[in-house]
């Protein structure tokens, strides 16, 4: 077993410890095997890496810009092409909306990857 334990799968506690051949955790009593913790950390490697417009990968805090107008509900105006968007969080958003930004002038909203590209 490594000096370091994995998070809990249930509440992500680093407090985890072992006992026999299981892994508990102090904190909401979950108790799991060493080879599920594997198995998650593996699917969580192989999760879906969000990508661009034209197929560069996203994370978090990276500065995007718009690729075509996008009209926005509610207002008379669209968020022009080249609008650049700062600092993004990717989330599991509604529908295909995997971005959760601040666009200058319109406020917090989420957009689709398929109408970004990274700056």
């Amino acid at each position: 077993m490594p000096d370091a334990l994995p998070l809990c799968p249930n509440c992500s506690s680093d407090l985890a410890y072992e006992m026999g051949s299981l892994l508990v955790c102090p904190m909401c009593a979950h108790e799991w095997s060493p080879s599920e913790a594997d198995a998650a950390a593996e699917a969580e490697q192989n999760a879906s890496v969000i990508k661009d417009a034209f197929g560069t990968p996203l994370a978090d805090g990276d500065t995007v810009s718009i690729v075509k107008d996008l009209k926005v509900k509610g207002s008379p105006t669209s968020i022009k092409v080249g609008t650049k968007v700062r600092n993004i969080r990717l989330v599991d958003g509604v529908g295909d909306h995997d971005i959760d930004c601040k666009v200058d002038g319109f406020g917090q909203m989420q957009l689709k990857s398929s109408v970004v590209k990274k700056v």
